[in-house]
């Protein structure tokens, strides 16, 4: 027996909902962000995003993970677990090399904000630079993290060719630390408050700095756009709304980050940030503080120093092959004043 035209009609009407349904609801979604390694200085706008109400005062529902090695975070946003991650800028364009378009919508730091740190032992038997690196274990939070392209790229710059050192990855914080005070380690890159807090107790000093625009173009040889909100670029395309709302509530904190002082920041965050000693990652934020942006935006002639660290060593990243257009946006955030 063959269904009557009202069956059919009705059945069409029915499926044509539930298409819709998804993009109707779409603008109220709870948008999940995971965040490499939440208590990191670098990545500080987005807990400071949730603690000043800037997602709330925008109608959105996010909820921020922690994530400790930015590689295992963009493994979660192409699966499809998050809608966003705090990240590196140059995920973006090694994910292009792989056939992934993602692209950083609200840019936080211009240049990395990592300190490549070497053990106060390892530095007293002769590893005083990068070029010292030949046999040497070298931790970086995880393999194909940012840390890991900037390690070779270093080392590649002062000679010494990746088969003649090691990498560990040995996580942030504490697992860090820990690394280094056990000589699993002779150096590595970590992040504040994690420098200060090494330097503090003597267990390290510093051997590349790229906490400033002075030391990142000494050391990268430009500006190197680092901590970002990343998406992927059909999500931002198909949520437009929310991508500029996210992208505008970054760009409101940013904004705060340079009125404020590192005090009054401090008073935002949870207590855990800083533990028992306040008065360190007030000091270590303060060091911070010019590394961020004003206003999320990309800085100019960023994204080919990214690409040009990253084509040195890694074989899928040439210029020729990427499009940095495709790998970041201003789009989203509103029109300069």
């Amino acid at each position: 027996m063959r269904p009557s035209r009202r069956t059919l009609l009705t059945a069409a009407l029915c499926t044509a909902l539930a298409a819709a349904a998804p993009l109707a609801q779409a603008a109220d979604a709870p948008i999940t962000i995971m965040v490499g390694g939440i208590n990191k200085i670098i990545y500080l706008p987005a807990k400071l995003t949730e603690a000043l109400g800037y997602f709330k005062d925008a109608g959105l529902s996010v909820e921020l993970q922690s994530q400790p090695a930015g590689v295992d975070a963009e493994n979660q946003l192409i699966a499809g677990a998050v809608q966003g991650v705090v990240g590196f800028y140059d995920h973006t364009i090694d994910l292009q090399s792989k056939g992934k378009e993602v692209q950083a919508i609200a840019v936080f730091c211009k240049v990395p904000g990592e300190v490549e740190l070497v053990s106060t032992k390892a530095a007293a038997a002769g590893f005083k630079s990068m070029a010292d690196a030949k046999g040497k274990t070298l931790g970086v939070t995880g393999l194909g993290s940012s840390t890991d392209f900037l390690t070779r790229y270093l080392a590649d710059r002062q000679g010494v060719a990746s088969k003649d050192y090691s990498l560990l990855p040995v996580g942030a914080g504490n697992s860090f630390i820990a690394a280094i005070k056990q000589d699993r380690i002779q150096a590595g890159m970590t992040t504040e408050p994690t420098v200060s807090q090494m330097l503090k107790t003597g267990d390290a000093q510093v051997l590349v700095d790229l906490r400033t625009e002075e030391g990142t173009k000494a050391a990268l040889g430009g500006l190197y756009p680092a901590a970002s909100l990343y998406v992927q670029n059909t999500w931002a395309e198909a949520h437009k709304e929310q991508a500029s709302k996210l992208a505008q509530a970054f760009a409101r904190t940013m904004a705060y980050i340079h009125t404020h002082t590192a005090e009054q920041i401090a008073e935002l965050v949870p207590r855990d940030y800083y533990g028992s000693d306040k008065a360190l990652y007030v000091q270590a934020l303060k060091s911070s503080l010019p590394m961020f942006t004003s206003d999320a935006r990309m800085p100019a002639g960023g994204p080919e120093t990214v690409l040009k660290v990253l084509a040195t060593y890694k074989p899928l990243v040439k210029s020729k092959n990427i499009d940095l257009s495709k790998t970041y946006t201003n789009a989203y955030l509103s029109a300069p004043k």
